[in-house]
């Protein structure tokens, strides 16, 4: 079973729409119910498989439990956890927002943090399975108005890492996934040619790639940047 958060859309949805090609049943979540009934139906009539999701807030820790919870409650092991719910929102430390902070981290940060540690104790048992947390380029490289995101990512790459480290010997596989300018809903306001940046469907490529290998490798990290370079 593979776990997606935020599939209903953009990155998320080319890596639900991946695993069901594949024959996975997969498992994701959204705010919006609205957008997780039209890809449930998207998925079963294309792909003949399982598609499990909930309406869940994941900058809520209540509802980070109820996810988990429910994912639980299907009675299937876990073989990937992709860590893909966030956003976007620019400016600079200095001078954004009141609360921009702490949003982009209770969204881009604990959501990972709080799922991984719900379903990672089974992996353990199993001694088996793969987190896959999306960073991004801003992740180690500093972008003009990356304000509170690039703080996040940077937070989130961390984290990858340590969970790297302390879960190897339970053959627990983490590799970060850094994309850097994806055509996704973060840039519907601005009037970039979608061949100048990836497509989500290559992320998602990436990433079942790197979940393919054997038990005796694991990509770390991953950065995928346009042809051309970052814009």
């Amino acid at each position: 079973m593979i776990v997606v958060t935020g599939g209903t859309k953009g990155i998320g949805k080319a890596i639900v729409e991946k695993f069901a090609s594949m024959g996975f049943t997969v498992v994701t979540c959204s705010r919006t119910k609205s957008q997780l009934v039209t890809i449930n139906s998207e998925i079963e009539n294309k792909y003949r498989t399982n598609l499990h999701y909930l309406e869940v807030d994941l900058s809520e820790k209540r509802d980070i439990e109820m996810f988990v919870n429910f994912i639980r409650s299907l009675d299937e092991p876990v073989e990937a956890l992709i860590n893909n719910a966030g956003f976007y929102i620019g400016g600079q430390l200095h001078s954004e927002d009141e609360g921009i902070l702490e949003e982009m981290m209770k969204t881009n940060v604990y959501s990972a943090y709080y799922l991984t540690r719900g379903l990672v104790e089974d992996m353990i048992k199993h001694k088996s399975g793969h987190i896959f947390n999306i960073c991004s380029v801003a992740s180690t490289k500093i972008f003009p108005n990356g304000g509170s995101y690039s703080v996040s990512k940077f937070a989130l790459y961390g984290m990858t890492k340590l969970f790297r480290e302390e879960l190897k010997e339970y053959n627990v596989k983490v590799t970060a996934i850094l994309p850097g300018a994806t055509f996704t809903s973060s840039w519907d306001e601005n009037e970039i040619d979608p061949d100048r940046i990836i497509k989500p469907t290559d992320v998602a490529d990436a990433i079942f790639a790197a979940f393919s290998l054997s038990p005796n490798a694991v990509v770390e990290e991953m950065v995928i940047r346009p042809q051309l370079g970052d814009l």
